[in-house]
Order: C-alpha cells, then structure tokens, then sequence
C-alpha cells in the first residue's frame, strides 16, 4: 500500500544550497510540527519496487508471467523488482526454465528472490532461481533445495557455489543456506520474515552498477527519525490465468476430472433436466486442461476411463456387482500412477484430495447412483413378478437395451438381439433381472428366448 512520506532527513536526504538552509532553518525551528508531516517532493521520492508473486508449481503460464512483469518493472520505473516464491517445482521443461532463469539473469533492473513467508517452499528446478537472481533471501522456517541437475543458462552451467552438492538432492533451511553462502542479501542472521524486512536487506546493495535505494530515513510525529520502506507495487496473476494455473496441480486436474466424469455417467442414467451433465462437462474440460499441462501416464489415463466404463455396467442394473469391483481396482491403481515424475520431483495429488476421491467414488457407485437407478426407474405396483406378462409401450428404439412404459412406470428394459423393439412400438414383459425387465415384441417374438411367454399363444 502506498504511503504519505515525511520530508527526508538524515545520511539519504539531497544535498540542498547554502541559501536554501539558511532559509530552511528557522522554518523548521519555529514549525517542526508541519515539516514533519508533510509528503515528500516528486524530485526527492524513491523509486517503487515491484512484487510479484510466484505460487504453485511453475508452468507455462506462471512462467509467462515472471518474464512479462520483469520487462513491465524494466519499462514503468521500478527500481527493483522482488519475486516472492513458494513453490515446489515445475511442470515445464528444462529449456523453458532455462528461458526463465536467463530473462532474471540478463535482467536491465536488479531482480530479487525472497522465499516467503514463513512455512514456504522453494524445490526443484525453480530453486535455481536463487543462483542466478542479484539478491536472495528466505524467511525463517523456509528452505529450498531438490534442485536436481543444475541447468546451462546462457553457456554457462547455474551454480551455488560449495552447495552444488546439498541442494541437488537435499534442502536448506535459512540458517544453513546463509552458512553456505548461498544467500546474497545485507540482512542479518535473523533471516528477512516480512516483505519489509526484505526491502531494508536490499538497501545499499550495489547491483548491475546501481545503489538500490529502497529505504529512506523520516522525521515521524514524535520527531524522531525512523525509517520506512519506499512505495512497494504488487502484481499477481489476472482472474483468468490464475484459474488456469489453479487447475495445472495434480489434485485439483483429479479431482476436476473424477468429479467430471461421475456427473456425466449421473446425467446418462438418470434421464435428468442437464444440469448435471453441464456441470460435469465443464469439471472434465478444466481437468483436461489440467491433465494436458502436466505430464501425464498415459496406461494410466486409459485405466482410469476404464474404471468408470465398469462403474457404467453395473449403474444400469441398478445393483452394484462384479464390474462395480473391477472399477474401484481400476480407479485406485490409476489414481496413485497419473502423473510421471519430472526431474525427480513425484506428482501425485494431496492424500486428502485423494482419500476424498476413493471414498466418494466408492459411495458414489455402491451406495448412491444404484439407488438414484432403482428409484429413477422403480414402479409404483407391490411385487415386481406380476410385471410379467405385462403388456407396454417402447421409448424410443430398444436394441437391446433402452427404456419401456409399463402400467405408467419407466422401466429399464432388454429385448433379445434378434427382436428389437421399435420406437412406440408395444411389447410384453418375459422376466425380470433386477430392475431391469426382459421383454418381447408383442407380435413376432422369439419363441426360444427363455421360453417365456404363455403356450396358450
């Protein structure tokens, strides 16, 4: 948030003339008051910092981002610019972080990395932001690490020095990086835990043959001098690329999809109003999207449609039974080999998220969409057996399977092969198999298809 700066004073205030003192001073004796509280000149203010933030892991989009706000901060003014990081790897490839790290390196302005706040994580290939970047700092109970093997940026191999070794398959906490020298800051041993604490360790630090100048010293209401941080800028990612970069995370691309293709098979077999199927239809193409944007098993993908293809078999019945089992081992097994590992770094979604999917799949196709089948598609008459030898109408065309008009009441319905039903056309009910009723054309039925129908006919 931009603040109202007192005049400056002290070791940072402008060089003024002579005359200008002399004038100035007896001002400043009889009114300190009024000259404590009123903004800086635009000739003496600092220039801004920009902050940008770099959450989840980096991918096409995120990595997009850092480079348009390092050319934004080069073209509006910014003195500086600090990309405030926490993040446990990337989804790009090799060369597209190489990109990344290039464009911090060859930077006009200096360019900052602060692993923050505290809790944050800075793994993998993004780590190496850290080598290239002109100041790094990390708030206490950070670390950073995983690095894997260190890329070429520019012809020349990223390093950090004596830790090229520990943080290719370790991690670092603050007080051991800043032993390994792998932080470049003036702060203290005591780590930089807010942003402020962040711009006060980048003042006075000369960087691309420039002083950064991020803090001034003020004359505050009690007239004493304290010392405040200059304008600060922040900028996230716009409403649409953070959905976008949302669903590109293994837990959210699951989820979207799980619960995407569950409400598709809920609309199919339940006949409803659409609504369902609108919502699932939008769920699977963001989990798509998602799945698209990492990389993806591909036995593993083909699994996991199947597992809901069996959980299809069985939802028509009504009765969970043998496929229901076959769908359950599928979805398991796929769920836990989706995504492959890049650069040592293992995708797999949180163990609530998947703890959640199981559960409610396992509900959902044993308990839930066989009931929501039966009463969909249940009759109103006591006892199921006198349907037989009933006489109904077809909707639509049935072959083999489709719906029929029973004594007012939609019924799932299977018809023989060799006799299929058209659509109005009328039919008799032969047998029942669970909520499903075995049926005939009323006229030039099979006769040897369970030998169902009266010898009297």
């Amino acid at each position: 948030m931009e603040e109202e700066r007192p005049v400056r004073v002290g070791a940072k205030t402008r060089m003024m003339c002579g005359l200008g003192l002399v004038l100035a001073a007896p001002l400043m004796a009889l009114a300190p008051a009024r000259a404590a509280s009123s903004a800086p000149s635009t000739e003496n203010a600092l220039p801004p910092v920009d902050v940008v933030e770099v959450s989840g892991l980096i991918d096409r989009i995120s990595a997009d981002s850092i480079s348009t706000s390092l050319k934004r901060s080069e073209a509006n003014g910014a003195q500086a610019v600090i990309l405030q990081v926490n993040t446990r790897g990337a989804v790009i490839g090799r060369d597209a972080m190489a990109s990344v790290l290039s464009n911090i390196k060859n930077s006009r302005i200096p360019v900052a990395i602060w692993v923050g706040p505290s809790g944050a994580r800075l793994y993998g290939l993004p780590a190496q932001m850290v080598a290239v970047a002109d100041v790094a700092a990390m708030a206490p109970g950070t670390r950073i690490g995983r690095t894997g093997t260190l890329l070429n940026v520019d012809d020349s191999p990223v390093s950090f020095g004596q830790a090229d070794d520990m943080l290719r398959v370790g991690t670092l906490g603050f007080l051991e990086a800043r032993e390994q020298k792998v932080l470049k800051f003036a702060g203290d041993d005591r780590g930089v835990p807010v942003l402020r604490n962040m711009l006060l360790a980048m003042d006075g630090l000369t960087v691309k043959g420039r002083t950064l100048d991020t803090v001034y010293d003020s004359l505050g209401d009690s007239g004493q001098v304290d010392r405040a941080a200059t304008e600060t800028r922040f900028f996230k990612l716009g409403l649409v690329p953070r959905l976008f970069h949302t669903v590109a995370s293994p837990s959210s691309a699951y989820l979207l999809a799980t619960v995407g293709l569950a409400l598709l098979l809920f609309e199919f077999f339940t006949a409803g109003v659409g609504v369902a199927g609108l919502v699932g239809a939008v769920c699977l193409l963001f989990g798509t999207m998602g799945f698209g944007a990492m990389p993806m098993n591909g036995t593993a993908v083909v699994l996991f449609l199947l597992a809901f293809v069996a959980f299809a078999v069985d939802v028509q019945v009504g009765v969970p039974r043998f496929w229901t089992g076959v769908g359950m081992v599928l979805y398991v097994i796929s769920s836990f080999m989706l995504f492959r590992s890049i650069d040592g770094m293992t995708l797999r979604p949180g163990w609530i998220t998947l703890s959640a999917c199981i559960i409610g799949i396992a509900l959902t196709y044993v308990v839930g969409m066989p009931s929501m089948t039966r009463t969909r598609f249940a009759t109103p008459t006591i006892g199921r057996d006198n349907l037989v030898g009933e006489v109904g109408t077809a909707v639509g065309a049935i072959d083999p399977e489709g719906v029929v008009l029973v004594n007012g009441a939609r019924w799932r319905a299977r018809v023989n092969r060799s006799t299929p039903l058209a659509d109005a056309q009328q039919m008799r009910v032969t047998g029942i198999d669970g909520i499903t009723l075995e049926v005939e054309p009323l006229e030039g039925g099979a006769r040897d298809y369970r030998e169902m129908r009266n010898k009297s006919e």
